[in-house]
């Protein structure tokens, strides 16, 4: 394989972003394990007290993650981020007016590799969500796993980032006075093992528990698709019924975490490694759909809801694909 390497007359702008979307990557990829190697090793120093001190505060806040979280806006705004949107570029589309005097359910769609978007556009101030959605505050759903690791539990939720599961969402859901969003990846990790350029594959035909919180707690569904977000990382063929695809959905079910063998480029060449292609992402917020409150829904409100969003995010899919570069005979696919 022919290597082609960064020419050295790259503009420093450039090579900010490059290091801004690295440290993103060894975050996501690394972070987690490493502060847990820290907290563990200090045991054994001088500095032991840091990791007694903190395992105290730890068990303290254990809760905060299924609480609203713990958001910074000093962290949400540092200049880092701004040099990692532009570096694909990514860019937030307000298709609809949202009232700050209601709580909303985003739908994200779809997972990518990294779910660089989703990122971006919630977790920091980047592309500028709290003055396009003014009285609005973002949280995203994050895998419970990655809130057991010291130090980056802090981290993660001063971004906004709140712990996956029923009780998490029903505590923002819920807020009296409104003016929170919380979005969900709704595919999950499992749909990241089909995130490769030019797929529209959702994992969303039996996806239906955001549906049901929605109803319980009368937050209004909306949907959100990301042009590009599967266009910045090539990866491994792992086709249905492989042993690789076996091996990552069974890593899957056991972790949480779905392994998905990717790569694209490097830091100082074009050609392999882990940074992703610089690519543009457009990530689209549709239109709220209304939904009544019904702390008891049936099976079959449910169903009825769900496919009204499902036709909602097709609907919003087709309307905006050919502005961001997908082909006209291209759609929707759920599974």
């Amino acid at each position: 394989m022919k290597i082609a390497f960064a020419p050295r007359s790259v503009p420093l702008q450039r090579r900010l972003q490059t290091a801004s979307v690295a440290q993103w990557v060894f975050s996501f990829l690394a972070l987690a394990p490493l502060c847990i190697v820290i907290f563990i090793g200090l045991v054994f120093t001088r500095f032991w007290l840091i990791s007694v001190l903190y395992g105290a505060w730890w068990a303290y806040d254990w809760d905060s993650p299924r609480n609203g979280g713990r958001k910074i806006n000093m962290i949400r705004n540092l200049v880092v981020w701004r040099y990692m949107k532009d570096y694909f570029p990514i860019t937030l589309v307000k298709t609809a007016d949202l009232d700050p005097t209601k709580n909303y359910l985003f739908g994200f769609h779809p997972h990518g590799v990294l779910v660089a978007g989703a990122f971006i556009n919630f977790c920091t101030e980047a592309t500028g969500f709290s003055k396009m959605f003014r009285g609005l505050s973002p949280h995203l759903m994050l895998l419970d796993l990655w809130f057991r690791a010291p130090f980056f539990r802090d981290y993660v939720m001063s971004g906004g980032l709140v712990a996956s599961d029923k009780e998490s969402a029903g505590n923002i859901l819920r807020k009296p006075g409104g003016g929170n969003v919380l979005t969900i990846v709704i595919g999950g990790a499992r749909e990241a093992l089909e995130a490769r350029p030019g797929a529209f594959t959702l994992l969303l035909a039996n996806r239906k528990g955001f549906v049901r919180q929605a109803l319980q707690h009368g937050a209004s569904l909306v949907p959100v698709f990301s042009f590009g977000e599967n266009e910045l990382f090539d990866q491994v063929e792992n086709p249905p019924g492989s042993w690789l695809r076996s091996t990552q959905e069974l890593l899957q079910r056991f972790m949480g975490v779905s392994l998905p063998l990717f790569h694209a480029r490097g830091i100082f060449q074009y050609s392999f490694g882990l940074l992703p292609y610089r690519k543009p992402i457009f990530t689209v917020v549709g239109k709220p759909i209304p939904v009544e409150k019904n702390p008891n829904p049936s099976q079959e409100e449910v169903d009825d809801l769900h496919q009204l969003y499902m036709a909602e995010l097709s609907k919003l899919f087709e309307d905006h694909k050919l502005k961001y570069n997908v082909p006209e005979d291209k759609h929707l696919s759920f599974v």
